[in-house]
């Protein structure tokens, strides 16, 4: 009995030294930079790092372009406000200049000067004041 006991216990020792034999190799294979799960691990360690620089570059270039966006917004606003004052003053003005001339007296007498006329002088003159005081405004702005 007991040489029974001792060729079983010489087989299970074979069969576990065989076994440690091929879980060994396999592991080898596991961790094998080349193919294995090592490599797949540097590949994609190699990735990342590719992947930081690319968003870094890619965060500079949008914080540049969003500035350059910021600046030509400002001019814009700053563009239509200019447009509006001269909107503005332009409604201050006469429709029709010629329209709105009197003719000349013919009479050799002096004749009193038309109120209707001198109003619309007024007029205009109140609207070139409006207008260059919005324009220095728009001016000292920028």
């Amino acid at each position: 009995m007991e040489l029974i006991a001792d060729i079983l216990l010489a087989a299970g020792a074979l069969g576990a030294g065989f076994y440690c034999i091929v879980l060994s190799r396999r592991l080898s294979r596991f961790t094998d930079l080349e193919q294995g799960v090592g490599g797949a691990i540097a590949v994609l360690s190699a990735q990342v790092d590719d992947m930081t620089k690319t968003l870094v570059e890619a965060q500079k270039t949008a914080a540049s372009s969003g500035a350059k966006l910021g600046q030509t917004t400002e001019r814009a606003e700053a563009a239509a406000k200019r447009l509006e004052l001269l909107i503005a003053s332009m409604h201050d003005l006469p429709e029709d200049p010629v329209a709105t001339e009197q003719p000349a007296p013919r009479s050799d007498r002096p004749t009193q000067p038309d109120p209707a006329v001198a109003a619309d002088d007024d007029k205009d003159a109140v609207a070139e004041t409006v207008f260059l005081s919005q324009r220095s405004r728009v001016e000292a702005a920028e």
